[in-house]
């Protein structure tokens, strides 16, 4: 998952904490005129789309950054880290962290030229809240009084996809339009993490367009952010041009951005070297060896720490794994010292919490499944029955996860003697479309990035029933309930508290692995003069002057 932007000017509502991740730069930051650029272009890397782009149907990141460019929220978050602030509200005001009045900047525009208005929040947000639309991102609503009234959970079970009970209601009953720049929002509880979750692209807005057709809007996106869709060719490319009617911070200084669809990470660190692309995110691990990337490109590399941690996920719906010690006992054969140092050659971090420690109110090294304990594994392996068969490790073959999924497979064969092995699936979109139908029959890499700076983002999507990234279908009855009262309480220290003790249950039941805190190499060609990195590592179309 994801989050952007960068921004002045304080939220006006909530305690939100400032993260420790640093925002990025090129070496050669000297300034000058942008405008001397300001009708160039730049092509970046990009992977394929899982999902036509709808805000509230994204939940990777191939869609998801381009959704962040696409889309302007109600807040932001800072490139440095800092605390969420005002982006396209006005103001966010509220007493008792329950109802929330919320104000938006007047004629601001839709890239079709129809003005942003207080009721494109209100729709968007009912339609991704109606079950029967199926939003993967849905559950970021269940704050919202009446949520409960207008989705419907899938009964699937056993014996397949059911179809879900019509809801009671098509809106919730929560959200209230004032007027054409004002609405209302009641939570079923005080929620203090509220206003921070704004930014998150599930919140954007939607022009009336989308309603007219939803499948078409997919495929022709229409945002309200510095840039606007022009096309989208299937793995090959996705082609963005400056909204020049764009009327808040951030505008562009450069003009047109390509986004090339690439098969293979190496591929497109040759072309970053062979000055054919002009940013590449993360670099391929073949180029980290002997830090060959900084000697291939000099002042262009850039090295930022961001809020992603590496995990390999269980298909709790899988029968074979079901019983939490065997998973406790594949996550403790699994020495992830030896992986950071051996595979990413220092440049990642071993793991050792359930959510990123750059994260609010994330508590270091309450992962004890993450510990490597050989004789331990073997002994909690031989309580469970041990494991029959092949034990699969799925990733995508497009981005630089070969050599860590391999490394893993031959620690948890050697350790434990389970004929474990990595295999690799060709794209990323195909990847998750099988995790997303639950069509998983082994273990498979899931990574987190972020979507807003609080644990609750690490807790609630991945771990409570119902989550929109639990894809695993992990469900805890105890789990669930302190997530809702974490989510409930009133301040963020308290919901922290209940968050921690969530955790402490879900590091027993172990229904992923935390493997690695990311740490990322970026690349830029010799045209970008000037640049930043998101607090989550991605280019900041804005920032770019070549």
């Amino acid at each position: 998952m994801r989050v952007s932007k960068r921004a002045s000017g304080a939220l006006a509502v909530g305690a939100a904490f400032a993260l420790i991740a640093s925002g990025c730069s090129s070496g050669n930051n000297d300034g000058g005129d942008a405008g001397a650029s300001k009708d160039g272009a730049i092509v970046i890397d990009g992977t394929q789309p899982e999902n036509p782009l709808v805000p509230a149907n994204t939940t990777e990141t191939g869609g998801g950054k381009i959704i962040d460019w696409l889309f302007t929220g109600l807040v932001e978050y800072p490139n440095n880290g800092g605390a969420p602030q005002n982006a396209l509200a006005e103001s966010i005001d509220t007493s008792d962290s329950k109802v929330f009045k919320i104000k938006i900047k007047p004629n601001t525009k839709f890239h079709d030229g129809t003005t942003v208005k207080a009721e494109n929040f209100v729709k968007a947000w009912n339609w991704a809240a109606y079950g029967p639309n199926g939003a993967q991102n849905a559950s970021f609503f269940a704050d919202i009084q009446g949520f409960s009234d207008t989705f419907t959970e899938d009964p699937d079970g056993p014996d397949g996809p059911q179809k879900a009970p019509e809801p009671k209601a098509k809106e919730m009953s929560g959200l209230k339009v004032i007027d054409d720049t004002t609405f209302e929002v009641t939570l079923s509880a005080p929620t203090a993490v509220f206003p921070t979750k704004l930014g998150y692209s599930a919140f954007m807005p939607l022009p009336d367009a989308f309603f007219a057709d939803p499948t078409k809007f997919g495929k022709n996106p229409i945002g309200n952010g510095p840039v606007k869709f022009v096309s989208w060719q299937d793995d090959v490319e996705i082609k963005l041009t400056r909204f020049d009617d764009y009327s808040l911070r951030d505008k562009m200084k450069i003009k047109d951005v390509t986004v090339k669809i690439y098969q293979d990470d190496t591929a497109a660190y040759n072309d970053l070297v062979s000055g054919n692309l002009d940013f590449q995110q993360q670099v391929p691990v073949s180029s980290l060896a002997g830090d060959k990337w900084k000697s291939d490109l000099g002042d262009r590399a850039i090295s930022s720490t961001t809020p992603v941690t590496g995990i390999i996920a269980f298909p709790i719906y899988d029968p074979k794994f079901k019983n939490p010690k065997l998973r406790r006992a594949i996550s403790l054969s699994i020495n992830r010292q030896e992986i950071t140092d051996k595979i990413f050659f220092g440049n990642r971090k071993p793991a050792d919490s359930w959510a990123n420690p750059l994260t609010p109110g994330a508590e270091p090294g309450n992962c004890t499944a993450c510990q490597f304990n050989v004789e331990e594994a073997k002994k909690l392996l031989a309580e469970a029955g041990g494991f029959k068969g092949k034990l699969t490790l799925s990733y995508n073959a497009d981005a630089s996860h070969k050599e860590w999924m391999e490394a893993v497979a031959q620690q948890i064969k050697t350790n434990l003697g389970i004929d474990a092995v990595a295999v690799g699936v060709p794209t990323f979109a195909v990847f998750r479309q099988n995790i997303n139908a639950h069509k998983m029959t082994g273990a498979y890499r899931a990574g987190w990035q972020q979507d807003y700076p609080d644990v609750e983002n690490w807790v609630n999507p991945l771990y409570v029933k119902g989550g929109s990234s639990n894809d695993g279908l992990y469900s805890n009855d105890q789990v669930n309930a302190l997530a809702k009262e974490a989510s409930a309480a009133p301040s963020l220290e308290e919901s922290h508290k209940k968050f921690a003790e969530a955790v402490k249950i879900i590091d027993q039941d172990v229904p992923s692995m935390p493997i690695y805190f990311g740490g990322q190499q970026s690349g830029h060609s010799e045209k970008i003069k000037k640049m930043e990195l998101t607090n989550v590592g991605e280019l900041d179309i804005t920032s770019v002057e070549l």
